[in-house]
Order: structure tokens, then C-alpha cells, then sequence
């Protein structure tokens, strides 16, 4: 058996947990490799919203085995929140989650931070959720770290005091006051929250399912955009949202990765700042947000928004080795009498089509226009059946990266969903 992989390749809120939740119904286990709480998969059905912060997007299927991996950092507070949420509506939680002891856990200190460190940027803010991710990677990177293992042991109040006095020493030398009694009261209730779960050596057990035949999806956060080495750095999140960091987040081999999902927008958004080379600044770009209800899923703030980027689309398509195409929000430019795809770039003078190093300075994009289909596809449920114009769109996808579009959807819930 292989571990199959889904993962976003543009700069998140792609759709990621709506896609999972369909395919899940195939695989045994889902596994989340990477990434935190910054990240919200929004899952629709039964005429309900539910968003997902840390725990993988098979939650809700039935008899699935629900792994938080090595790789993923973990706040206790919003773990344990996300418990209650689902308890509430019946899901028998402690029986479908596990979580890795080698996971990291974001500490009370590490959310100040990050809160005190972007405070200190001023006009050069990265655009962080405040949620601690960076610092608790930080400390992963610096062998600082608490391991979700460490609560098990008698001495985990004892490595929590140090890494906070660390923490606390850190604070000092910014001009930022906080205070962490209430979140650290909560942040031990937290824990407790999560001793009820059985904790595993993670990399262990996904070989060993792996070995008895079980399927299992690998599920990342963020967006390949996003990837810490590869995005747009240093607009980027701390991990490798990309397809390796699937086999560094479970600890399986790279021979062991079978398909791999890419999934992106049939447009592009981005929330808060760095490079976006088709952002549109017009009423175009309003039309897209409002139309697509370009909000943040976890943080509520506004997705810049803008046309898609081929450039960019090839490039996490190759960085990831994609096998099949997932196309999300399709229905959005339902009413668009043209629609443009950036096949290319200006820079300084020159044409460029492969994604360059430095995004940070003057891009022009270059536009091939498309004939909007101008109708509701949101019923629609063959591939024969969406109007030609559409088609043009999705095999111009194709031929541009080489990969098949084979699932296209065209609206958030689960029925809405066209797998070719």
C-alpha cells in the first residue's frame, strides 16, 4: 500500500478539508503531516458548516482512524476546544483520533511571541495568525521543544517551567505587555483534554497500517505557496507544506507516496501580506471575494483575491509531483464575461514563465483571456454536461501543467462535487 497525499498549491483556503471529506469514504486512516491551528478546513454538509483547526478532515466518516502526525504543532487550548465542538454533535472522538508523541506543543509563551515579534516588524508584518506557530518551530529547530510525549513524563512540569522562563527572558526584550494566566489555566485543561487520547509513536504506526493493507490519506495544511523553503519566502508559515514534508510529518519513506492531490481555486486568493502578482485591486477582485465569501475560515480576515496564476500553478504542480488536479470554486466565475489566467511574467523588462526567486519586486503579469461561460453550473453533475467554455478553461489547465483536472467542484457541499 501507498500513502496518498492532498495537499493545496496555491497560498491556502483552497478547499482542502471539503476535498478530503470526499475522498475519505476510500481511504482507512487520514492523517494531518503539518502545520497548526492557523489552519481552518471548512467542511459543508447537512446544511452545516464545520471548520477544523487540528484535527484531520476524516473526523466525521465513520470507522476512519484520525492521526495527528510528527509533524503537526499542537495548541492543548484549541485541541481541546475542537474536542467539545465535536462531542457535542456525537462524534465518538477519543475512538477515531490518535496523536503522535513527537508532535510539538505551542505553549502559552510561544502565542505572546509571536504576538510581540509581529508587533515589532511594524510595516514589515509577515501577516502571522498569532497563533504560535512560528515559535513553537522555532523551538523545534533550536532542540528547545515540549513534545506531546513529554506529558506523559514525570518531569513535565518541570521541562514546561523551563521552556517558559526561556520564553519569558525572550519577552523581555520586547516592549509588549501580556498576560498569560488565564490561556496557561486553560492551556493545563488542555492537557488534561489530551491524556484521554491515545498517544502514539506516530511513524510506527503509520508503517504499520501502511503494512496491513489500510489506505491512507496524508492531509496538509496551508497552501504549497506557503512552503517555508519553497514559497514565497519570507511571506511563508514555518513548515513544508509541500509533498515531502508528508514523508518528514508521518515518517514514511518517499517510496511509499502514491497519488498526489493537487488542489487549487479555479482563481487565486491570499490572506495577509506578501507577493500576489494577479491581485486585482478593481471591482473584479471585489466581485471574487464577495462572490466567493473570501474569508478567513479560523482568523475572519479578508482574502485578497486575483485572477489564476499559471506561472505559479506549474511550478507547485512540479515541486509536488501532482498526478491528479483537483479545481475548486469553479461556480465563483459563473458570471464573469471574461475571465484571465497570468501565463507568464514581465520582470524587469524581460518574459519570464518559471516562478521566479525573488517575488518581492515589480511582477507584470501577462494574460490569456478566456470566454466566461456566463450561466449556473452549480447544478451540474457530468463533464459532458458544463458548456464548452468551461471545458476550454479546465483542458487549457491540463495542457499547461500535464496533469489531468480530475475532480472539479462547484460549490462547498459535498454533493456538489464532479469526480471525472
Amino acid at each position: 500500500m501507498k500513502v496518498d497525499v492532498v495537499l493545496g498549491l496555491q497560498w491556502g483556503d483552497e478547499g482542502k478539508g471539503k476535498v478530503v471529506d470526499v475522498l475519505t469514504p476510500d481511504y482507512q486512516v487520514i492523517a494531518r503531516f503539518q502545520g497548526g491551528p492557523n489552519a481552518g478546513h471548512s467542511l459543508h454538509f447537512a446544511d452545516k458548516v464545520h471548520v477544523l483547526r487540528s484535527i484531520p478532515s476524516g473526523i466525521f466518516r465513520d470507522n476512519a482512524i484520525n492521526i495527528i502526525g510528527n509533524g503537526v504543532v499542537l495548541d492543548p487550548v484549541m485541541f481541546a476546544q475542537e474536542i467539545d465542538e465535536l462531542e457535542k454533535l456525537g462524534v465518538d472522538v477519543t475512538a477515531k483520533i490518535r496523536v503522535a508523541k513527537k508532535a510539538h506543543l505551542i505553549l502559552p509563551t510561544h502565542r505572546m511571541l509571536d504576538a510581540a515579534s509581529e508587533a515589532a516588524k511594524g510595516k514589515a508584518k509577515i501577516g502571522s495568525t498569532l497563533k504560535g506557530i512560528g515559535p513553537t518551530y522555532m523551538d523545534k529547530t533550536g532542540r528547545n521543544g515540549l513534545r506531546v510525549g513529554d506529558i506523559l513524563s514525570p518531569s513535565f512540569m518541570e521541562r514546561y517551567e523551563r521552556l517558559k522562563q526561556k520564553h519569558v527572558a525572550m519577552l523581555a526584550q520586547f516592549d509588549f505587555e501580556y498576560d498569560i494566566t488565564e490561556y496557561e489555566a486553560q492551556w493545563f485543561q488542555g492537557v488534561e483534554t489530551l491524556r484521554r487520547f491515545t498517544i502514539i509513536e506516530g511513524e510506527h504506526e503509520v508503517n504499520r497500517l501502511l503494512n496491513e493493507g489500510k489506505g491512507i490519506l496524508a492531509e496538509g495544511a496551508q497552501g504549497s505557496l506557503l512552503d517555508v523553503d519553497y514559497g514565497t519566502y519570507p511571506f511563508v508559515t514555518s513548515s513544508n507544506t509541500v509533498c515531502a514534508g508528508a514523508c518528514i510529518g508521518l515518517g514514511v519513506a518517499p517510496n511509499r507516496i502514491g497519488e498526489v492531490y493537487g488542489i487549487f481555486k479555479a482563481y487565486c486568493t491570499r490572506v495577509g501580506s506578501g507577493p500576489f502578482p494577479t491581485e486585482l485591486f478593481d471591482q473584479t477582485g471585489k466581485d471574487l471575494q464577495r462572490i466567493g465569501h473570501e474569508f478567513g475560515a479560523v482568523t475572519g480576515r479578508e482574502r485578497r483575491c486575483g485572477w489564476l496564476d499559471m506561472v505559479a500553478l506549474k511550478y507547485t504542480t512540479m515541486i509536488n509531483g501532482v498526478t491528479q488536479l483537483i479545481m475548486m470554486k469553479s461556480d465563483v466565475l459563473n458570471t464573469f464575461p471574461t475571465i484571465k489566467v497570468a501565463v507568464a511574467y514581465e520582470i524587469g523588462g524581460r518574459r519570464v514563465t518559471e516562478f521566479p526567486y525573488e517575488t518581492n519586486e515589480e511582477i507584470t503579469p501577462i494574460y490569456r483571456e478566456f470566454e466566461g461561460w456566463n450561466c449556473d453550473i452549480n447544478k451540474i453533475r457530468r463533464y459532458e454536461d458544463f458548456p464548452q467554455q468551461f471545458k476550454t478553461y479546465v483542458e487549457f489547465i491540463e495542457q499547461e501543467t500535464g496533469v489531468p483536472v480530475k475532480i472539479i467542484s462547484v460549490g462547498p457541499d459535498r454533493e456538489e462535487t464532479i469526480v471525472r
